[in-house]
Parts: structure tokens; sequence; C-alpha cells
């Protein structure tokens, strides 16, 4: 199918449309990176940090605006790593005892330095498992929170990220856990009553977008991760099935939104956590969620083909992550829009979009590349989405 640019509006009213999309994390200025290792040192109180956040958000949305993009973050400014959505949460301190820890950078690295062409490769560090200590309560909802100031700082939609039900089930250590929760059920049902809540907030506050962050999704292709879950007794395909149920729980009747779920391998400052195309699972996944935007990482061939974007339902949206955000090597327009175009053999032009296969900083550190790298990948997507859908 060859690509025009005819028939769609470069700013389309339906946010289910948005034809260029980010992920979330941006790449965090040096001052709020170092304010952040100063505060959890002790050195820096939380009024000084809130002041840098406050400062370094307003800094990243006017830039955003001046860059055109169609949908804002905060950057996730206010966060350690992009999963600390769940971290004022009592109960599960998983994210909370994270953010104690340092947020420095890797060892021999520096802020701003320039990163090599090429990837890590796999990520060293293993994942982490906790039991709960408590019945789960929410204790502030701290996306709420983002959205709001991040909202009152411009007139371009404000997405919001939420970590899903899926990562944090895939955390808990519920054989460790019995003398609070008889099982992973009654802990996920209690994971899904505090999400509803949240995404409630923030839906009557007037969030247009909410993004569920999913990348546990990948372990059901990824031969470590299905080895690991059947070394406890688990089986995957009823973990997954587990997961999708939790998923469409949460966002259930909350009209007047667009969701979107977004999958990737692992992103932590350039590495990457899994491997394994999405054949596997691509018929269950895509017609058996709810949600009207699927952001999917396609930057590499850990990502396999296009092939099984034939099983997405029509009225769903797939936002094609052909972008890297682990390395600074920009892709070309005409490279982007090749791909784009062997994509429609398998799915309609008008269910594609296209952004970045992952946040540029998924943790404090992250990713090696630079802060004009990032600008530059953002710009091309922008032209490239223009010049594919006008």
């Amino acid at each position: 199918m060859a690509i025009s640019s005819s028939t769609i509006n470069r700013e389309p009213a339906d946010l289910r449309l948005l034809r260029a999309d980010q992920v979330g994390s941006l790449l965090r200025p040096a001052k709020l990176k170092e304010t952040f290792a100063r505060h959890s040192r002790g050195l820096a109180g939380d009024e000084e940090l809130i002041i840098a956040q406050n400062e370094a958000i307003r800094d990243v949305i006017a830039l955003q605006e001046a860059h055109h993009l169609p949908i804002i973050t905060d950057g996730e400014f206010r966060r350690h790593n992009f999963m600390e959505s769940f971290a004022d949460v009592a109960g599960f301190e998983l994210w909370k005892s994270r953010a104690q820890a340092s947020p420095g950078l890797l060892e021999g690295e520096q802020s701003g330095t320039l990163p090599a062409a090429q990837e890590r490769g796999r990520d060293p560090l293993p994942a982490t498992r906790r039991p709960t200590t408590q019945r789960l309560r929410l204790v502030s909802n701290r996306p709420l929170d983002e959205f709001r100031f991040a909202q009152g700082l411009t007139s371009t939609p404000v997405k919001i990220t939420l970590i899903g039900p899926d990562r944090i089930s895939q955390r808990f250590a519920y054989e460790d856990s019995q003398a609070v929760y008889a099982g992973i059920d009654e802990f996920l049902a209690d994971v899904i009553a505090i999400e509803r809540q949240m995404i409630t907030e923030l839906v009557q506050a007037g969030c247009q977008y909410v993004q569920i962050d999913e990348p546990g999704y990948t372990a059901y292709v990824d031969a470590g991760s299905l080895a690991e879950m059947r070394s406890r007794g688990e089986d995957p395909i009823a973990n997954m099935e587990r997961s999708i149920q939790a998923d469409n729980k949460i966002i259930a009747g909350i009209p007047g939104v667009t969701f979107g779920l977004h999958l990737c391998r692992g992103n932590r400052q350039s590495y990457w956590h899994r491997e394994g195309a999405y054949d596997a699972i691509a018929e269950r996944l895509f017609n058996s969620l709810h949600h009207h935007r699927f952001l999917l990482e396609y930057d590499t061939e850990r990502a396999g083909g296009f092939e099984p974007l034939r099983f997405v339902p029509k009225g769903k949206v797939v936002v094609l992550g052909l972008i890297t955000t682990k390395t600074g090597r920009l892709e070309t327009v005409d490279e982007l829009k090749r791909r784009v175009e062997e994509a429609t053999r398998y799915i309609p032009l008008d269910q594609l979009a296209l952004s970045p296969q992952c946040g540029f900083a998924s943790e404090m550190a992250g990713n090696l590349l630079s802060e004009d790298d990032q600008w530059r990948k953002l710009d091309i997507m922008l032209e490239t989405a223009a010049q594919v859908w006008g």
C-alpha cells in the first residue's frame, strides 16, 4: 500500500487518532538530577526538591510546546523511575524503597556525556520481587498532582502514565505475603481498586489521555522470563490472562478518556531486558485488551516483524515505536516512512501512528543520548507524521 498524505487531519479532535505520540519520560536536566541526589542523601529538603521539579517541568513543557508536540508530558520529572505512580501505596514499598536509594548515574558516567552509537546489551540487574507488609492503601494520588501542575502550564492535552497491574503483580512475592493476602487474586483485587480510584480522579480533573505501562507482557514471549515463572510453579498463560482481565477492569466504565497501553522490552539506561516477537501473544492480547491505543516497541529486530499486527481489531490504533530512545543515532524521515509502509501490509494506515519505542529516561540517569538528540528525534517523528498522515 502506497502512503499518501491526503486524508488525516493534522490536529484530530479525538486523542485516539493522534498520529504522533510520546511514551512519557524525557531526559532530566543535570540540575534536577543533582537535586534528587542531594535530597536522597539528606542534603536538600523537600521544598528545595519541589522547587527544582517545578522549574524543570515548566522548562520541559515550554520546550514541548516549542517543538509543537500534540500531546505533552511532565517528563516524569517528579519520579525516580517510571513505576513510581504506585509508590505512594502503603503495604507495597518496593518503589518507595528504590526511590530512597541514591538516583545517581552508573559508575564512571557523568551527566551530559555522549554515548556510543550502540545499545548496552541485556540489563544485568535482576527483577526485584517484594512481599506486602499490610493491605494495600492509597496514601496519595501522585499522578493526579503531576497532572494538575502540568495541565496548568499548557493548553495542549497532558498525558499521564501509570504502571499497570501486570508489572505490579510480577513484582509481588505472594509466597511471602500469606499473612496479608491469601493469594495473588486477592492482592490484584486491591491493586485494581486503587488504580481505578487514581484514574477516576485523573479523569474528573480533566485528564484526557491515560497510558498504562505494561512492559511485563513481553515476559510472555521471553524464554528467560517464562522459565522464571515456571520455576515458581506458575502457568504463564494463566498469568497473562489474569493480567489482561486486571488491565480491563481498571479502565472499565470510565468515559471521556483515551486509554493507551505501552509494551516494551526494557529501557533502563540504554539496556534491554527481554527479547521475543509479539507473535505468540498478539491474537489474545490485541483482541482481549479494551484500550484504544497500543504503543509497541519496534525499533530493533528483538521485536520481530509487523505480521502480528494483522490481529489488531478495527477501531484500535497501533503506535509504532520505530524511533529508538536507547542511542543517539538519528532515524531519517525516509527510513521511518518505509517502515510505516511495511506495516500497512498487515494493518490499514488509518490504524497506525508513530512514536519513540519507549521513554527517554525510564530511570533517573536516563538513556545514553543527549537532550539535543532527544529533541531531534521528536522533530523527525513529527515531520514523518506530517508527511505520512498530513
